[in-house]
């Protein structure tokens, strides 16, 4: 008891705070956000995301090669086409020489390593915005796991690392996991967006990849209610029983509980993505003087690691890894 325990007394000094300090934020728990274009020459900004561009293959190449430089161990590389390009069934997300396979290649030969992890849905590809085949007005769950499944065989043959469904649909990583098997790809890691929630957080991604136009109605029949946390422990489960070796939760800050609650159940890394609405909320605060931005960005990522995430998918990687070096 108070006074011979006085807790302000480890805090009283740099060196002391540091030996005390129960989690520590390193570059090795960084994974890059990069929007990747076909029309951008060679760089397009995002209006939503001030600092965040998307980026052609040659910008892309220098954003490889910075990444290395700065030490972040991998890349995640997120797709904005051309319109014309796309139609109901997202068939651009198969072309074996489409702009992901494309990107993948450029970052390997400009950075070889670098980790390379490719998002798996179809919304960046289809007309209507959706991440799978529509029917009607209804997600058609074992058709559109059939063109995930084409879809992440193209991104591994393209020498992807990390192939990550964000889809949401029933029964895809089983499915991913034995193709990647029969056709050889044994060492092709997945990532599932097992936890993945029906956000107001997305809206800056989607004018990103152009998606936020196209969508027709919403994503709730597929993603997950906010409401329901439970929930997530058994979609965690299923995923990992059908091959998963990592699990995301998506969105990042609002769903810190999710982050512990997984990583305190199960025995794999559990990554969080900080989305592009939390991106964007501390650019708008720190923009009009309200907040240090630097100072809140890395105290939001430190968050992350507080709650028990393994690594940070982040637009601000770079940013933060400068700081950190």
């Amino acid at each position: 008891m108070y006074p011979n325990t006085r807790l302000r007394r480890t805090r009283q000094a740099d060196w002391s705070r540091r030996l005390v300090r129960e989690n520590a934020l390193s570059v090795n728990d960084l994974i890059w956000s990069v929007v990747v274009s076909d029309t951008a020459d060679p760089i397009e900004p995002v209006a939503a995301m001030p600092g965040v561009e998307r980026l052609s293959l040659s910008a892309l190449a220098k954003a490889a090669k910075e990444a290395q430089d700065l030490g972040i161990p991998a890349m995640a590389i997120f797709p904005h086409i051309d319109p014309s390009k796309k139609d109901d069934e997202g068939s651009e997300a198969l072309n074996r020489d489409g702009l992901v396979p494309q990107a993948i290649k450029t970052i390997k030969e400009a950075a070889p390593n670098l980790g390379v992890i490719c998002d798996v849905a179809l919304d960046p590809f289809t007309t209507h915005g959706h991440d799978g085949i529509l029917d009607g007005d209804v997600i058609d769950n074992d058709a559109t796991v059939d063109r995930l499944i084409e879809q992440a065989l193209v991104q591994a043959e393209a020498g992807c690392d990390v192939v990550a469904p964000s889809d949401m649909m029933d029964g895809r990583i089983g499915a991913i996991r034995e193709a990647l098997e029969n056709e050889g790809h044994i060492n092709t890691m997945i990532l599932s967006y097992a936890a993945k929630y029906a956000s107001g957080f997305y809206g800056p991604y989607r004018e990103a990849i152009g998606s936020a136009a196209a969508l027709k109605g919403d994503k709730q029949t597929y993603q997950m209610d906010p409401s329901n946390r439970d929930e997530c422990l058994r979609e965690v489960e299923l995923d990992i029983g059908e091959g998963a070796d990592m699990v995301m939760v998506k969105p990042g800050l609002p769903y810190l509980d999710i982050v512990r609650a997984l990583s305190d159940a199960f025995p794999v890394p559990v990554y969080a993505f900080q989305v592009s609405g939390e991106y964007a909320m501390i650019e708008a605060a720190a923009a009009n003087g309200w907040i240090d931005g630097d100072r809140v960005m890395m105290e939001s990522l430190l968050a992350f690691k507080r709650a028990g995430a393994a690594g940070i998918i982040t637009y601000f990687a770079p940013r933060a890894a400068k700081l950190l070096g």
